[in-house]
């Protein structure tokens, strides 16, 4: 089966200019959960069928600066890039000042730029950047960010996806906030047709509280990279938003 989303295809890419944009789950393995002597190898394995299917692949980018760590660069994903040609390279970029580093990573070769709301002196001088340079526009909340601050944008269709962080953002592996989902059904409510992703502690304990808020997409770590069925892992990920999706739809009917 082809794969919905091709990094060559811009047809494939999300808009939030289209209104009868159909929701359907994605799930973005993130490779900061990764072996990382094996980046390019545990890629391949996740986009596999016996992998699970994995419809994007979620590269973090953190500087140090906006959240206190380290994770990959540019190189990364131009080195990805060469080897995955039409893999959608979902990139969010934990960073300050975003907007220095757009036409960066759309060389790279990235699909998605996603930053940081808190980050952004001019979030919508960002997504204009973005979307010039080629890639869908993304904005990202921290878990005490509301998601009303978006609303200008998303109603002026200035992005393209909102990624809610359900953690602290920086680090994996930390404990999952449940007050980030009402962010998520405040969202959907307001926006049936957008894409919202879920991303921090994403697991098969908390994938039914995002999935039936209203996230669409997810970023799991742990639940997919430190598994021993990968496969089964992300088919229950991807079933629990597909009951949701078709739970929404049913309640609209």
């Amino acid at each position: 089966m082809a794969a919905r989303f091709n990094h060559q295809d811009k047809s494939t890419y999300p808009s939030v200019r289209n209104k009868r944009q159909p929701i359907f789950p994605i799930i973005s393995p993130s490779l900061m959960v990764a072996d990382q002597t094996k980046l390019l190898q545990e890629s391949l394995n996740v986009l596999s069928e016996n992998g699970g299917s994995a419809d994007w692949i979620h590269v973090d980018i953190v500087d140090g600066h906006f959240a206190p760590n380290f994770s990959f660069c540019p190189a990364t994903v131009a080195d990805l890039r060469k080897h995955l040609p039409n893999t959608f390279l979902d990139c969010h970029l934990v960073v300050s000042d975003p907007i220095r580093w757009v036409d960066t990573f759309a060389r790279a070769g990235a699909s998605t730029f996603v930053f940081h709301y808190e980050a952004a002196k001019n979030p919508v001088a960002v997504c204009r950047k973005v979307r010039e340079a080629g890639m869908v526009s993304g904005i990202a909340l921290c878990p005490e960010t509301p998601a009303e601050v978006l609303f200008p944008l998303i109603d002026a269709d200035e992005v393209d996806m909102i990624l809610v962080m359900c953690v602290r953002i920086g680090f994996a592996g930390q404990t999952f906030k449940p007050e980030t989902v009402e962010k998520i059904r405040v969202l959907r409510q307001r926006y049936p047709h957008l894409l919202i992703q879920a991303d921090g502690s994403i697991t098969l304990e908390t994938i039914d509280r995002v999935a039936a808020a209203g996230a669409n997409a997810i970023v799991p770590g742990r639940a997919v990279f430190k598994t021993d069925d990968r496969k089964t892992s992300m088919e229950k990920l991807r079933r629990s938003i597909e009951k949701h999706i078709a739970l929404r739809a049913a309640s609209h009917l």
